[in-house]
């Protein structure tokens, strides 16, 4: 990235589109993993803050995104056992399958070549996808949301969660399955043995 090679280098007025290139991607991944704005918000600027505390620390400016979602993750989980909107438990991929009817907000980008019914239809199916992400056990979102949603390697997501490059794997896997059921039932599909 750019902006991060330019701030090691001591280049101060590369840090404001620094901020702009990944203060987006930050809250759009704490908003999902915590699932309360409060929360996303307070979570996305800790992530920031300690990014830019620590900036110096950063070896590799090409891998400035996987080191701030580390950060953002650690800051997830911190915020989580300690949050009032935090679960009572966990639940399992197998509890979470039949689903509820609980539908968060959804953040959708307008396109505007689409006719209202189609653009309705697009935010209506974003809706159902981000609750299904979000009805994901966190096991399997953070690992969704850091190699679909950002598009980091399965390698960086491994680093970023301590994970084994297995495990992610599998838990991308799994997480696809999960996310493919809910949102067949929402299409009125089972979700088995349909290929694109």
């Amino acid at each position: 990235m750019e902006w991060a090679r330019r701030l090691l280098a001591g280049d101060a007025s590369a840090f404001t589109p620094f901020v702009e290139s990944i203060q987006h991607r930050v809250f759009q991944y704490t908003w999902l993993m915590c699932g309360q704005r409060e929360d996303a918000e307070e979570v996305a600027q800790e992530t920031l803050l300690k990014v830019f505390e620590n900036f110096d620390q950063l070896q590799d400016p090409e891998r400035v995104r996987a080191w701030v979602f580390r950060i953002a993750k650690n800051f997830c989980l911190m915020k989580r056992r300690r949050s009032v909107f935090a679960p009572e438990r966990e639940l399992s991929l197998d509890e979470l399958l039949p689903g509820t009817e609980d539908m968060p907000r959804s953040t959708q980008l307008e396109d505007r070549g689409e006719l209202p019914d189609e653009r309705l239809l697009r935010a209506e199916l974003g809706q159902q996808l981000e609750r299904a992400l979000r009805e994901l056990p966190e096991t399997y979102r953070s690992v969704v949301l850091l190699r679909d949603v950002e598009g980091l390697s399965t390698a960086e997501t491994a680093e970023i969660l301590d994970l084994s490059i297995d495990a992610v794997k599998q838990r991308l896997h799994r997480g696809r399955l999960a996310l493919r059921k809910s949102l067949a039932r929402y299409l009125g599909g089972n979700g088995e043995g349909k290929q694109p």
